[in-house]
């Protein structure tokens, strides 16, 4: 549940990759609760479509979704030009939709490095590059891609995703730097482990859980709700100041 109102975002056109489950969902949850026109993107149909039902039937508010694989860039572009169609010209781009498969230096293929590198860092440059005109257009605009504190704590067991969520940090600092003559301000949202429904079927075992627990400074899990709230924070004016900037939701993990 979202904790601030920020008025400024009543309105205003979002759209959201990666929106159908996790921590996108919680994203396009607490927009929808603001007042926002979201719209964002999924891979999975089916429950891209049932979050949608129940924000409906929850808010009275639907959000707006398309079916699309990030990573081919020209279906993301289509994506985009019928959501400026849809609800006008994106106020905030949340670059989100990630796949954090697990892998080892010695079996991974070049295509396989592609292929992360398809899904994890290009979209992020491309979807800038698609909404930029329209922020430019509106005098102001919010870019926020997010991240991962694996790239910070050189975590082992996924290479090619580090790299990736590494490679973020620095794009959305040279993106700040190109685009704050045009008031449009571009940030990472880095969170630490958040236990969502994927983690939790997939990575999230007692002695796994107990050694993150222990290198946090809070000792309580992170939810998808407490990064959506952070994601409000830097779309809003109320960051009118902050860009380039890494904003590490990770609970004090070191």
């Amino acid at each position: 549940m979202s904790i601030c109102n920020y008025s400024d975002l009543n309105g205003a056109s979002v759209f959201i990759t990666g929106g159908g489950s996790g921590i996108g969902a919680a994203f396009v949850k607490a927009f929808i609760r603001q007042g926002a026109k979201v719209s964002f993107v999924s891979l999975d149909a089916d429950n891209a479509n049932s979050l949608c039902d129940s924000i409906e039937q929850e808010l009275g508010q639907r959000p707006f979704f398309q079916q699309c694989d990030i990573s081919d860039v020209g279906k993301l572009m289509t994506c985009l030009a019928t959501v400026e169609q849809h609800q006008g010209p994106v106020d905030v781009l949340i670059n989100n939709a990630a796949r954090d498969t697990r892998h080892t230096l010695e079996e991974l293929s070049p295509e396989q490095w592609d292929n992360s590198l398809n899904t994890n860092l290009r979209p992020h440059f491309f979807t800038a590059q698609a909404v930029v005109k329209g922020m430019k257009n509106l005098g102001y605009g919010s870019i926020i891609n997010v991240g991962s504190n694996s790239s910070m704590l050189g975590l082992s067991g996924y290479p090619a995703y580090v790299a990736a969520k590494a490679g973020i940090i620095g794009l959305s600092k040279a993106l700040a730097r190109e685009l704050g003559p045009s008031n449009i301000r571009v940030n990472s949202l880095i969170p630490g482990w958040v236990m969502t429904e994927r983690q939790k079927e997939l990575w999230v075992t007692p002695e796994a859980l107990e050694e993150c627990l222990a290198q946090q400074c809070l000792k309580t899990t992170i939810s998808e709700e407490d990064c959506a709230n952070s994601a409000l924070f830097l779309a809003s004016k109320a960051s009118a100041m902050i860009t380039g900037q890494a904003l590490v939701v990770d609970a004090g993990r070191a």
